[in-house]
């Protein structure tokens, strides 16, 4: 059973340094109680203290990191079961599948693929990550082959597939500064691959055909070897069977901190299906329910895009909603004579309206107040959009200074708060525009300072 908050606390420098990222040697040990902070933050923290307060202060699913640079994928790092129970952390990687029988116009399709498919949302870049590269020769040098091909064409995450130890060797070496994930250890490889993990620093994945119980064989095998970063593949290739092991999975780790299958696992869709749309279907499963790498067969705009959003919504903090910064944001190079709007910061409504505003082609300022994320409608409710609030920013973000007129364009949602916006901003023109964003466009282009 893990140690508790003050049972850390004792074992800390109680410098109050801060270095951690919280105020206080107290909260942080608070902090790694529930499985929210690593020890490695802490840079004062003693070795023999490392030593107790390791397994006890990690996640109970552990993190790492595949790939380098952008698109590094970090996974695992879960503390619960549900999301409403606090929040997931670290969404799953989706690979698409390149095999070395696939001749060099399917590769370098496969590659395209998924540097065209990215799609801009709320300011978020969503896209596939990983690259899962499959020996099917069982030829090194033609792996190898492979392997630096993709990594030349591409800085995807890779993930090296082969049952052979002599053909991952070949292909782990050629791309090893690229930190690839090796797949996968079995009892019959493990002695051979968890060496080859261990020289290189690498994270390896785990295979077992007996079940539950081989896998915690060869979790404690590697484990006791000295590695870590451990990937699990939970074996079955049945939709019923793999949604049962997944949940069984993340509810030891979580629920009973069994450390042997506290690692995040890799799923196959690719094998499961004979199709891309039922493929699909199943990678929505695995998003939910819980898998840390989704492998897919291929990658079509249609399929892969409802993938990226419900990814989204379920990796995204209930507890903290997304917002863009407060501030003054000049649209489409606006002057002293563009129309001046205000709204809130929630993420969503702040890129519809902005794009809204560009798509109109009308020159703009757009004043964003801080709503606590809040949309206009729920912040108006909750007393964060009222006329006081919108005219104390206006007041002090400047945007008076700006511009020769005097009037302040509000989102039709809060037409309630036009009377008192105007006795807070004297001499302040208070218009009342569209309450859709999609009239924005229109109500722009007739406007005219009064």
């Amino acid at each position: 059973m893990g140690l508790t908050g003050i049972q850390i606390f004792k074992l800390l420098p109680k410098t109050n340094c801060g270095e951690c990222g919280v105020p206080t040697c107290l909260a942080f040990a608070m902090a790694l109680a529930a499985g929210k902070a690593e020890l490695d933050k802490c840079p004062y923290v003693s070795e023999a203290a490392k030593e107790q307060l390791s397994e006890s202060s990690a996640p109970p699913v552990r993190p790492l990191t595949v790939g380098t640079g952008d698109y590094a994928v970090k996974v695992g790092g879960e503390t619960v079961m549900f999301r409403h129970e606090k929040t997931f952390v670290n969404k799953p990687g989706l690979a698409l599948l390149i095999t070395t029988d696939m001749d060099d116009a399917a590769v370098k399709g496969r590659i395209d693929k998924l540097h065209r498919f990215q799609f801009e949302r709320v300011g978020l870049k969503l896209r596939a990550e990983a690259l899962a590269l499959k020996d099917t020769k069982g030829d090194p040098a033609a792996f190898a082959a492979l392997v630096n091909e993709v990594k030349g064409a591409s800085q995807a995450a890779l993930i090296l597939m082969s049952d052979k130890p002599e053909v991952l060797s070949a292909g782990v070496k050629a791309c090893a500064d690229r930190k690839p994930l090796i797949y996968a250890a079995t009892a019959a490889t493990a002695d051979a691959l968890g060496a080859l993990a261990k020289e290189t620093g690498c994270p390896l994945a785990v295979r077992s055909g007996d079940g539950y119980d081989g896998l915690i064989t060869l979790t404690q095998k590697l484990t006791g070897m000295g590695l870590k970063d451990l990937v699990l593949d939970l074996g079955a290739r049945t939709i019923k069977q793999a949604l049962t092991d997944q949940i069984v999975v993340r509810r030891a780790a979580t629920k009973q901190i069994f450390r042997p299958l506290g690692f995040p696992t890799i799923a196959f869709p690719c094998e499961m299906a004979d199709n891309l749309l039922d493929e699909t279907l199943i990678a929505g499963m695995f998003i939910a329910k819980y898998a840390g790498f989704i492998v897919m067969s291929d990658l079509e705009a249609y399929s892969l895009f409802p993938l990226l959003l419900q990814r989204l919504n379920i990796y995204t903090d209930p507890q903290r909603p997304m917002t863009a910064a407060p501030g003054i944001y000049p649209i489409g190079n606006p002057n002293e004579n563009s129309p001046v709007l205000v709204t809130c910061n929630f993420s969503l409504t702040y890129f519809i309206v902005s794009g809204e505003i560009e798509g109109s082609r009308v020159p703009s300022w757009l004043c964003v107040t801080d709503t606590e994320g809040l949309s206009v409608m729920t912040a108006w409710a909750a007393g964060k959009f009222s006329g006081e609030s919108v005219g104390a920013f206006i007041r002090k973000c400047g945007i008076g200074d700006k511009v020769k007129h005097k009037n302040l364009v509000i989102p039709g949602y809060a037409a309630g708060i036009s009377g008192e916006l105007e006795e807070e901003l004297p001499g302040w023109k208070i218009l009342v525009g569209p309450r859709d964003a999609a009239n924005i466009p229109k109500y722009l282009k007739s406007w005219q300072p009064r």
